[in-house]
């Protein structure tokens, strides 16, 4: 799976010389908390979020009244809060390397260029669909984590048990197991009982850590 098969497509976006308060409201009205800034010539150059805005507010502490505050806030423009190393990718990159980039910077979403081109922003509840996709949550059936030596056709053995019940797999997800000669997998299938599915994964040698 490819970014840009799960982005959101034609992102809002604001420009650097918007207000604070104009960009806030913004993300109010389109119940978003993350807008990419383009210049005049469409060229990314930064990104503002939520988190941005709420640094750019007065502190507690301050001696301004109410207008005060307002008054400098509409005048406060983007550009001077938001952030101008923007990670972006590629529209073309695969989901996990997104996935990747966003933990390792600690950040909640990426711009999704095509090219120099602004196409789309992928975020933490995007990759949230793709979790829930992966995984087989929308469908019910008999889920099974478990482990089998890291050994080619093991996974094939087990599917092929599954089959033999009569069982179709609608979610298969492996990783890292304990130690480097086991793979702990994920499975969820349908058309088949948790017992047949306990009998399927002993026949492949697998070892049950949890069925429901």
């Amino acid at each position: 799976m490819i970014v840009a098969n799960v982005m959101t497509k034609n992102p809002v976006f604001v420009s650097p010389d918007m207000s604070v308060n104009d960009a806030r409201a913004l993300m109010t009205k389109q119940k978003i908390g993350k807008l990419p800034v383009l210049d005049r010539n469409n060229r990314l150059v930064g990104i503002i979020t939520k988190k941005d805005l709420i640094k750019s507010g007065p502190s507690a502490a301050t001696t301004l009244d109410m207008y005060e505050i307002s008054y400098l806030l509409s005048k406060l423009k983007v550009e001077k809060v938001m952030e101008r190393n923007v990670v972006s990718v590629q529209q073309t990159e695969v989901v996990e390397e997104a996935a990747r980039i966003m933990a390792d910077s600690d950040i909640g979403c990426l711009p999704v260029m095509k090219g120099d081109l602004l196409v789309g922003i992928i975020t933490e509840t995007d990759l949230f669909h793709v979790f829930i996709d992966m995984f087989g949550a929308r469908h019910s059936g008999v889920r099974a984590t478990f482990q089998v030596d890291e050994k080619p056709g093991k996974l094939a053995q087990l599917a092929q048990a599954i089959a033999d019940c009569n069982g179709n797999i609608v979610s298969l997800v492996t990783c890292d197991g304990e130690d480097m000669s086991k793979r702990r997998c994920t499975c969820k299938a349908t058309g088949i009982t948790k017992e047949q599915m306990e009998q399927a994964l002993a026949a492949s040698g697998a070892e049950l850590e949890d069925i429901r």
